[in-house]
């Protein structure tokens, strides 16, 4: 095998897929990338770390066709330490990769194409496509409930429902719930329901940008695939039954606080300072006009604070744990928060004000 290729070209193609590949690995194929170079003047480099598989193509210039697979992180770091439009050769004799760029020359250990693992095929599996900034914001805004190393496994990962009138995204840890929706119309033939696990998530929420194109998104039997941006990623789903969390969300008669979201930010920031650090809870007092914050800690250190609110129930006093309300408000856009409460036993729903397609339950904690 040997092609050329301009380094900026390389370098992007291994930054998009390298991040894949563990460092510590129980087979030592995962830490290297497969790289194939066909006829057509096109490589394919391929990484995965059996859960998650990521693919991206370069144009380069092909004068002997093959396949072989070379060390992740070094091939990165070298093409990332050449000089800026430099252009590298790289050719394979034996079990030796030779990459050449100028005036310097490596000499990298391969091992066979033929022991790099491949995930399993979706085949025909029908695709939708939606804007990518709106699947990166439907993940941005929920991806931070998800649980972690949690027993009842289908909680590590995130739950994902589309139909024709749009998609939606659910995460909860059990004791919060995060849950955002979009409705862009989905041409789709049957509703869908998946739960993509953690790396799947943050290599998704990785591939997407801000941009108005549209991503591709398959759903197989047992996996789900993204493309966009010359990426194709493929990640296992988690086999289980994600719980119902319709009868979380809490539902009319409650009381209505609104507060100003940056301003209630910093606050439950500097009073959490001498909250638990184990239990990191907030004490919450609401009542007409004003919202005070209050924390402490088995030092008997305090930390008191008040904030002027739009208020029109009864005086009523909650714990939470802050890092669950910070999570939640640093994941809306909106000035002011909408929260909804009912008494000291229960659940806080969260909403950017004006907009129900974005909602946080936090359940309360006892100090």
């Amino acid at each position: 095998m040997r092609f050329e290729i301009q380094r900026e070209t390389l370098t992007a193609a291994l930054q998009a897929i390298a991040g894949v590949v563990e460092r510590r690995q129980t087979l030592a194929v995962l830490g290297n990338i497969r790289v194939e170079a066909s006829g057509d003047d096109t490589i394919r480099l391929t990484a995965t770390d059996l859960e998650v598989e990521l693919i991206t193509w370069a144009a380069c210039s092909v004068t002997a066709s093959g396949a072989i697979t070379l060390p992740a992180r070094k091939w990165l770091d070298i093409c990332r330490n050449l000089p800026e439009g430099a252009t590298i050769e790289l050719a394979v004799e034996g079990d030796r990769a030779t990459l050449r760029a100028g005036k310097s020359r490596f000499s990298l250990a391969t091992l066979p194409a033929e022991e790099f693992p491949e995930i399993d095929s979706i085949g025909d599996a029908e695709g939708l496509e939606l804007p990518r900034v709106e699947l990166r914001r439907l993940i941005e805004r929920t991806h931070f409930s998800m649980a972690q190393h949690d027993v009842r496994y289908y909680l590590n990962g995130l739950l994902m429902e589309v139909n024709s009138r749009g998609a939606r995204a659910v995460a909860t840890d059990g004791h919060r719930l995060a849950l955002a929706e979009t409705q862009v119309p989905i041409e789709l033939h049957e509703p869908r329901q998946v739960i993509v696990p953690r790396k799947g998530v943050h290599e998704i929420l990785r591939l997407l940008d801000e941009e108005e194109e549209p991503a591709t998104v398959r759903f197989g039997e047992n996996h789900i695939q993204v493309q966009a941006q010359g990426v194709q990623l493929t990640s296992k789903l988690i086999d289980g039954q994600f719980p119902d969390y319709q009868r979380v969300l809490p539902s009319g008669g409650e009381q209505n606080l609104y507060v100003e979201r940056q301003a209630l930010r910093q606050t439950l920031t500097r009073v959490a300072i001498l909250s638990n650090e184990k239990y990191r809870g907030v004490r919450l007092t609401v009542e007409a006009g004003r919202l005070r914050v209050a924390s402490h800690n088995p030092e008997q250190e305090e930390a008191e604070e008040e904030l002027d609110v739009e208020f029109d129930g009864q005086p009523v006093e909650l714990g939470f744990n802050a890092n669950y309300l910070l999570d939640a408000l640093g994941a809306m856009g909106t000035e002011r928060v909408h929260i909804t409460l009912t008494d000291a036993s229960s659940s806080a729903l969260l909403r950017p004000e004006g907009n129900d397609q974005v909602r946080y339950v936090i359940m309360p904690m006892r100090l």
